[in-house]
C-alpha cells in the first residue's frame, strides 16, 4: 500500500492522462465506410425485448431443460471514431427451454452506471472495481448466473428472468478483478482464472474459486508490459499461463483508443505452466512463438509429463488502430508443452480460419476427443465474423466436418449440452445463435453433435437480428437454482 502522497500523485497522474485521451478521442477521424462493429451486421439492437410465443422449426430435444445465455457488446451510444468492438456496453440474450418448448426470449442490458444514466433507469446495485462496463462471458458459478469481463471490473450476477442485477464479487471474496474466461475442473468444481487489470500492468492474479462461489486463492503473479491475457487452461497438475505479445499501450490510450492494448514485438512470449497451489516462483516459463491466442479448447497432462494445449492462433494481433480483431487466423493449433526442456513442439491440427473452440466440458483438464469451432472468414473481413459453417474436429481420427448454415446465415459460438451426466463425449447437442442477414432475423439452432453435418434437430426463431457477441452457454435447471 502506497503512502497518502503516492496514492494522490497516482490519481493525479491518471486524471491527467484520461484528460488528455478524452481531448484525443474527439479528435479521431471516424473510418470512411462507417464503423463495422455499429454497422451492418453488428448494428446494435435499440431496445430490450420479452417474446413468450416462439416459432419453433423442428422437435427441441425433451432433455433440455434450463436456459441458453449469450452475451456481447451493444452499445447504447457509441462514436463510429473511438469504437472498439471490445468496449461496448454488455447486452445479455437469454432463451427459456423447457419439456420441448420455447418458454421466452428476453435480451437486458448490463446496467452500468453510463448504461443506467442513457436509459434513464437505476444502475444495478454492488460495488464497482475500475470500470463496469460487463460485456464478454456469461457462466454458472456456485449455482448462480454471473456476467463477466476482464482487466478489472466485478462480475455481475444475474437472475433467472435476467431483470435483477447486481455487481458481485462472489460475496465479497474477491479482491481484484476477474476473468472472461474461469474454467471449471469437472473433477473438484473449482474455477479457476488468470487475471489482470489494465491499471496495474506489473502483475497477474491467478484465482480460483471454491464450487460454493467464494474465492480461495489469489495468487500474484509477476509480469511485463501489461499483457492481456483472456484466457488460460488447466491440467490435473498445472494452471497455464499465456503470456503473449499483446500488451497495454499508453500510446494507443493517450490517443483517445478505448482499447489500449497493441501487438508488442518487444514482449517475450512465453507460456507458463503453474502448479495449482504453487507460488509464482514455482511456475515452469516457456519460451513461446511470437502469435497470439485469444482462446483456448483444453488442456492435459500426458503419459510422458508433458502438457498438450489446444488453442487458436493468429501470427500477430492489435497491430493497427482497427475498431476490432485486425489480423488473420491461422487455425486450430497443438501446443505440446515439456516442462523439463521448457520448450514448446507447435503442430496445425486444422489451418482453417476459425474461433470460438468448445468442447464437451465434462472433458476439461482431461484428454478430450472432440473440438468444435466457428469458421471465421478465409479472407480477412474486418467485421471478424462472417462466415456460415462450424467446424467439428475428432481428433482421435484427424477428421474435420463441417455444418454449412446456407448463404448469409451466420453463426456465432455454439456450446455443447451432453445428452445426460454420464454420456459418452461427444453424445449430446450444439446449441447457438444463426444470424439470417437477408431475413434479418434469429434462430437458436440445435445440433445433434452425433449427425453434425445434418440440418439443426430444432430451430427457435427470433423475429429480429442479434448482432454477433462473444460467448455463451448452456444453464441447465439443475444447475442454477
Amino acid at each position: 500500500m502506497g503512502s497518502p502522497i503516492e496514492t494522490l500523485m497516482r490519481r493525479t497522474v491518471t486524471k491527467g492522462v484520461e484528460a488528455l485521451a478524452a481531448h484525443n478521442r474527439r479528435r479521431l477521424e471516424p473510418p470512411p465506410d462507417g464503423n463495422p462493429f455499429l454497422t451492418g451486421l453488428h448494428a446494435p439492437m435499440d431496445t430490450e425485448l420479452t417474446l413468450t410465443e416462439l416459432d419453433v422449426i423442428g422437435r427441441i430435444p425433451a432433455g433440455l431443460d434450463g436456459r441458453y445465455l449469450r452475451i456481447g457488446p451493444n452499445p447504447v451510444e457509441a462514436d463510429p471514431a473511438s469504437y472498439h468492438w471490445f468496449s461496448g456496453d454488455g447486452m445479455v440474450h437469454g432463451l427459456a427451454i423447457s419439456e420441448g418448448r420455447a418458454l421466452w426470449y428476453r435480451n437486458r442490458w448490463i446496467r452500468s452506471n453510463a448504461v443506467a444514466a442513457k436509459l434513464g433507469t437505476s444502475p444495478a446495485p454492488g460495488p464497482r472495481h475500475i470500470f463496469d462496463t460487463v460485456n464478454t462471458n456469461v457462466v454458472a458459478i456456485g449455482g448462480r448466473s454471473f456476467a463477466l469481463v476482464e482487466a478489472g471490473a466485478y462480475p455481475v450476477r444475474l437472475s433467472d428472468t435476467l431483470d435483477e442485477q447486481c455487481y458481485d464479487p462472489f460475496s465479497g471474496t474477491l479482491k481484484g478483478g476477474f476473468t472472461a474466461h474461469p474454467h471449471r475442473d469437472p473433477l473438484t468444481g473449482e474455477h479457476h482464472a488468470i487475471c489482470y487489470e489494465g491499471p496495474n500492468p506489473g502483475e497477474i492474479r491467478h484465482v480460483v474459486v471454491d464450487p460454493d462461489g467464494r474465492v480461495v486463492r489469489e495468487m500474484p503473479i509477476p509480469v511485463r508490459h501489461g499483457p492481456m491475457i483472456h484466457d488460460c487452461a488447466i491440467t490435473a497438475r498445472f494452471a497455464i499461463i499465456l503470456d503473449l505479445p499483446v500488451t497495454f499501450s499508453m500510446k494507443a490510450l493517450i490517443g483517445g483508443h478505448t482499447l489500449p492494448y497493441r501487438w508488442n514485438p518487444d514482449h517475450r512470449a512465453r507460456v507458463g505452466l503453474l502448479p495449482r497451489r504453487g507460488t509464482a516462483q514455482d511456475i515452469v516459463w516457456c519460451d513461446a512463438p511470437m502469435a497470439y491466442a485469444f482462446h483456448v479448447a483444453n488442456a492435459h497432462d500426458d503419459a510422458d509429463g508433458r502438457v498438450v494445449l489446444d488453442l487458436c492462433v493468429y501470427d500477430t494481433m492489435f497491430v493497427e488502430d482497427a475498431p476490432g480483431p485486425d489480423a488473420h487466423s491461422r487455425g486450430l493449433e497443438r501446443w505440446i508443452i515439456d516442462p523439463v526442456t521448457r520448450s514448446i513442439d507447435i503442430r496445425s491440427l486444422d489451418a482453417a480460419p476459425q474461433e470460438f473452440p468448445r468442447i464437451d466440458e465434462r472433458f476439461f483438464a482431461q484428454e478430450h476427443r472432440f473440438v468444435w469451432t466457428m469458421a471465421t472468414p478465409t479472407e480477412r473481413d474486418e467485421r471478424f465474423i462472417g462466415a456460415t459453417r462450424l467446424y467439428a474436429h475428432d481428433l482421435a481420427i484427424g477428421t474435420r466436418a463441417v455444418h454449412e448454415f446456407g448463404p448469409a446465415r451466420i453463426p456465432g459460438e455454439f456450446v455443447f449440452v451432453p445428452d445426460a451426466p454420464d454420456s459418452p463425449e461427444g453424445h449430446g447437442h450444439l446449441i447457438g445463435f444463426v444470424v439470417d442477414l437477408a431475413a434479418q432475423t434469429t434462430d437458436l439452432a440445435i445440433i445433434d453433435a452425433r449427425h453434425f453435418e445434418d440440418a439443426p434437430v430444432a430451430s427457435i426463431r427470433l423475429p429480429h437480428r442479434i448482432p454477433p457477441g462473444f460467448h455463451g452457454n448452456w444453464f441447465a435447471r439443475e444447475q442454477v437454482g
